[in-house]
């Protein structure tokens, strides 16, 4: 299995295996997958259950709702538009003519009331995080404004993504909505639904066939769980939390289903693996040989988008909804001198595990991480399906692994 010494591959199943032990208070499944550059998968492994209290073990084909791992691949498509000319990363009249909600959307204040935005939107500010949006899981303020019906952004119908921003565009940087607007602008100037362009421009030339935002009966049949975690640290079973795609069965259902950018992708982990390959060969393909990116692009995406902001280790991220998320103070742990920061779609951090500094990372809402480090050749995702996010469970299986790989890279275990 590639660069990995048997050692360091027994030891690394044996980390996996471990944190599903316990299924009522441990993880009841997870699955992780690291590739190297040459795109051969150095390490798969799954442990655990299909879903809590399930006889189905879960396996290599499972498949997982990998939530805002999503957001990375719309940046993709995004990016490939701009090579072409078709999309500007700096020009809000582009940004308005196209989305012309862009133009006249309002900032939400504290006290609840709608002001003008100061200045225009442009897709280098939605793919940083910086145009202003939020989460209604996150931000107290728009979860408020949005009651008493609330929003849902996993309900499937894009009235959900019809919300006020947060903040001034360009003044701060929030997580949010921001990357399904760049979702609905890959849509306008393509004319495809955004699944079909993924399919088009992106999977296929991977030949991946286990990452769709809508899932073929095969992959439901593999669906995982969703599980939550209650207050007292036990383990249940709880309903799908993005069902439209699941459930859809003709025409109309799919004239009507959002195309989440932000968060609509279902897909296995080696699938998802093979897309941190091209990353780690500078936009390349290397198990098909397609060309997905030039370097510069990908050189770009890597790029700290928020030099003129706080760095994002001081960021403290509410549990608006604690149901979905645990509050968070500072986004990763990192190493000294790590100012970390944020591409275009993704994290850049360092860390304790052995990654460098300006290692790409990102993650899905039902705890699942992905890293791509495309100075050591080394990227990996680790997969579960529990809410809420932040598990702490789940996050030190990540670290533990990751630090794994890395000695075993560096010929230690």
């Amino acid at each position: 299995m590639g660069l990995l010494p048997k050692t360091t591959i027994e030891a690394l199943k044996g980390v996996v295996n471990s944190s599903c032990s316990d299924p009522e208070n441990g993880l009841p499944g997870a699955a992780v997958a690291v590739v190297g550059k040459d795109g051969k998968l150095m390490f798969l492994h799954t442990a655990g259950q299909e879903g809590h209290g399930r006889s189905e073990p879960l396996g290599p084909d499972s498949v997982f709702w990998i939530a805002s791992c999503t957001k990375l691949i719309t940046g993709i498509a995004c990016m490939q538009l701009v090579e072409q000319g078709r999309l500007s990363l700096d020009s809000v009249n582009e940004i308005e003519q196209i989305c012309p909600e862009l133009k006249d959307v309002k900032v939400l204040k504290e006290n609840g009331i709608l002001v003008d935005k100061e200045r225009g939107i442009t897709l280098r500010m939605l793919l940083s995080h910086t145009a202003g949006f939020g989460y209604s899981f996150m931000n107290p303020k728009l979860r408020e404004y949005s009651r008493p019906i609330g929003y849902n952004e996993f309900s499937g119908y894009l009235r959900d993504f019809q919300q006020p921003l947060v903040n001034q565009p360009g003044e701060a940087w929030e997580y949010g909505i921001n990357i399904d607007w760049v979702g609905i602008l890959i849509e306008r100037v393509t004319g495809k639904p955004l699944n079909q362009y993924f399919q088009l421009h992106i999977f296929d030339p991977l030949g991946l066939d286990q990452i769709s935002m809508i899932p073929t009966e095969k992959m439901k049949n593999k669906l995982a769980y969703m599980h939550q975690r209650d207050p007292t640290g036990r383990i249940h079973s709880r309903d799908h939390l993005l069902r439209l795609p699941l459930i859809m069965d003709d025409e109309s259902d799919m004239k009507s289903f959002f195309n989440s950018g932000g968060a609509g992708c279902f897909s296995t982990p080696q699938d998802y693996c093979q897309i941190l390959a091209v990353l780690l060969n500078d936009g390349t393909s290397p198990s098909t040989g397609s060309q997905l990116l030039k370097k510069s692009t990908v050189d770009e995406m890597f790029r700290n988008q928020l030099e003129n902001l706080p760095p994002l280790a001081e960021k403290v991220i509410p549990n608006a909804k604690a149901d979905l998320t645990n509050s968070s103070t500072g986004l990763h742990p990192t190493v000294a001198g790590d100012r970390q920061g944020w591409g275009l779609t993704f994290m850049l951090s360092g860390g304790s595990t052995g990654r460098s500094i300006r290692t790409a990372q990102w993650s899905g809402l039902p705890n699942l991480f992905w890293w791509c480090d495309r100075e050591n050749g080394v990227a990996g995702m680790i997969c579960t399906q529990i809410l809420p996010f932040g598990d702490a469970k789940v996050f030190q299986l990540y670290q533990d692994v990751e630090a794994g790989v890395y000695r075993g890279l560096a010929g230690s275990v």
